[in-house]
C-alpha cells in the first residue's frame, strides 16, 4: 500500500508540472529559480482553459505631417479636405503644421534635435535626401515602391529621390520643369517669331543667337539678362549655360562640379559676346521676371509654370503690361533643340522616430496619397504635374489629370525634357554661392575661363568640406 501512495504522490507531482509548463507566461526569467510547485488539489488537476493570444500591437491613430507650400498643400483649408479623406478611410488622423521657407528648414531642424521631428515631411530631395536622408534621419521607402510602380514613375524624379546608396528617401509626387519665357509681341514686332517652334517650345542654340540678334537690331537694347545679384532664381542661368552647347553642371554620381567643361566656357564667352545680352550683378531672378513683366526684358530665363498661370506669384509688385498671351513659355536653346531642363520635385517622406506604428500609419498615408485614385487630389493641388503616368497597379490613369486646363496641359510638353536633378550633390548651399560669385566676375570683365576655374575650386572644396 506504502509503494501505491507514493507512486500516486509521484503522478501528482508530474501532472502539476505539465500544467505549470504550458502556462503561457509563466515562464520564469533565466535568471531566477521557479518558485516550488504548489500542492495539488481536485480543481488544479482539471485541464486549464487556453490563455488568450496575446493581442496585436496597437496602431497609430494619429500622425503629424510638415509642409513646405507646395501649391495648394500649403493651405489650410485645402488640405483639411485631403487629410479628411484619408482619416475617413484608414481612421488615422493628421495633424498638420504648414512651413515656410524663410525659417522651415529651422523648424525640422529644432524638431529633430529635439526628437520631435513629424512624421511626415512634404518637400523635394535636396531636402529629404541630400540632407536628411543623408545623415540617416529619414526611413527608407523602398518596400513601397515595386516593378509596376518604377515602370509608372518618371525615372528622372526617382533617380532624384533616392540615394546613392539606393536608399529611396523620398516618394514623388508631383514635379515641373523650369524653363524660359519670351514676350511673343516683341518677337513678332521684331521678326523673331521665326526662330521658335510654338508649337514644341523649342529652339536651337542658334536661332536663339539669331533671335537676340533681331530683337536687338529692332530694340537697341538689353534684351535678355543673365542676372547674379544672388542665387534666387539661379536654375534659369544654370540651364541657360549648361544646354547651349551641352555641358555639364556635376558629374553623375553627385559627388563633383564639373561646370569647368570647356561646353560651360564656350557658352559664357558666347552670351558675353552677345548685343543684347547682359551680366546684371543688380538682379536676381525675381527682378528678371519683374522686368520681363514690365516689357523692358524681352525674355526672362527665370520661369516655370507657377508664373505662366498666376503672374503675381513672383511678389515682384511691379506694375505687369506683359501677361497672358503675350508670354510664350520655352524650353531652353540647345544644339539639337532637346533640352535638359532643370526640374522642381516634391513628394513625401518619413521620419525614423523609432515608433513602427506611426512609420506604417505614414507609409499608409503615402500610399493614399501617391499610388491611389487619390492620386489625382494630391496632384492637382500642388498645382504641378504627376510623377507617374497611372497609378494603383495602371488602374488610375493620371495623363489627362490636366486636360481641362488649357495652359497646364500644353505645359506638359515640357515634363519629357526634365533631366538630372543634381540639386542633391554635396556642398550644394557653396555651390550656388560659387555660381553667382563666378557669374559676376565674367560680367565685369574678367577672363570667362579663369573665373570658372575658381568658381568650381570654390564649389568643390564647399563638396569636400
Amino acid at each position: 500500500m506504502k509503494i501505491k501512495k507514493v507512486l500516486a504522490l509521484l503522478l501528482a507531482m508530474v501532472m502539476t508540472m505539465a500544467l505549470v509548463a504550458c502556462g503561457g507566461n509563466q515562464n520564469p526569467p533565466a535568471d531566477k529559480t521557479p518558485d516550488p510547485a504548489p500542492s495539488t488539489t481536485p480543481e488544479d488537476n482539471k485541464t486549464p482553459d487556453p490563455e488568450p493570444a496575446p493581442a496585436e500591437p496597437a496602431g497609430a491613430t494619429e500622425i503629424s505631417l510638415w509642409t513646405y507650400p507646395i501649391g495648394k498643400w500649403g493651405d489650410e483649408a485645402t488640405v483639411k479636405t485631403l487629410t479628411d479623406a484619408f482619416t475617413a478611410k484608414t481612421g488615422i488622423a493628421v495633424k498638420v503644421e504648414y512651413l515656410a521657407y524663410a525659417d522651415g528648414d529651422d523648424k525640422v531642424n529644432t524638431a529633430i534635435t529635439a526628437n520631435a521631428a513629424p512624421d511626415l515631411v512634404m518637400e523635394g530631395p535636396e531636402r529629404l535626401v541630400a540632407n536628411w536622408g543623408a545623415n540617416g534621419k529619414m526611413v527608407d521607402l523602398s518596400d513601397l515602391i515595386d516593378d509596376t510602380d518604377r515602370s509608372e514613375l518618371n525615372a528622372a524624379a526617382l533617380a532624384a529621390c533616392t540615394h546613392t546608396t539606393g536608399a529611396i528617401y523620398e516618394y514623388p509626387v508631383v514635379m515641373t520643369a523650369h524653363c524660359m519665357a519670351i514676350n511673343r509681341n516683341a518677337f513678332e514686332e521684331a521678326g523673331a517669331l521665326q526662330y521658335i517652334n510654338e508649337d514644341t517650345h523649342t529652339w536651337t542654340t542658334q536661332q536663339f543667337i539669331d533671335a537676340v540678334a533681331a530683337l536687338y537690331a529692332h530694340y537697341g537694347q538689353t534684351v535678355g539678362a543673365v542676372f547674379c545679384a544672388g542665387q534666387g532664381g539661379d536654375q534659369g542661368t544654370r540651364a541657360l549655360i549648361n544646354n547651349m552647347y551641352g555641358g555639364t553642371f556635376t558629374n553623375a554620381e553627385h559627388t563633383r562640379y564639373t561646370w569647368d567643361d570647356p561646353l560651360n566656357i564656350k557658352a559664357l564667352e558666347q552670351l558675353k559676346s552677345m548685343d543684347g545680352i547682359e551680366f546684371d550683378a543688380s538682379l536676381a531672378g525675381g527682378d528678371e521676371i519683374a522686368k520681363f513683366y514690365q516689357g523692358a526684358l524681352k525674355m526672362a530665363f527665370c520661369w516655370n509654370i507657377a508664373q505662366q498661370v498666376n503672374p503675381n506669384s513672383a511678389n515682384t509688385g511691379a506694375e505687369k503690361t506683359v501677361t497672358g498671351d503675350d508670354i510664350v513659355f520655352m524650353s531652353f536653346p540647345s544644339e539639337d533643340g532637346n533640352a535638359s531642363l532643370q526640374g522642381g520635385i516634391w513628394g513625401f517622406g518619413i521620419f525614423d522616430n523609432g515608433d513602427q506604428a506611426r512609420i506604417d500609419a505614414a507609409k499608409e498615408f503615402i500610399r493614399f496619397f501617391c499610388d491611389s485614385e487619390n492620386t489625382v487630389d494630391a496632384v492637382k493641388a500642388a498645382n504641378y504635374f504627376a510623377t507617374r503616368s497611372s497609378a494603383a497597379d495602371g488602374s488610375v490613369d493620371l495623363s489627362g489629370v490636366w486636360a481641362d486646363d488649357a495652359i497646364m496641359n500644353e505645359y506638359t510638353k515640357l515634363m519629357p525634357f526634365l533631366g538630372d536633378y543634381y540639386q542633391i550633390t554635396t556642398g550644394w548651399a557653396g555651390a550656388r554661392t560659387a555660381w553667382w560669385n563666378m557669374l559676376q566676375a565674367v560680367g565685369t570683365g574678367d577672363d570667362v575661363a579663369a573665373a570658372v576655374a575658381a568658381g568650381v575650386a570654390e564649389a568643390n572644396a564647399a563638396a569636400a568640406g
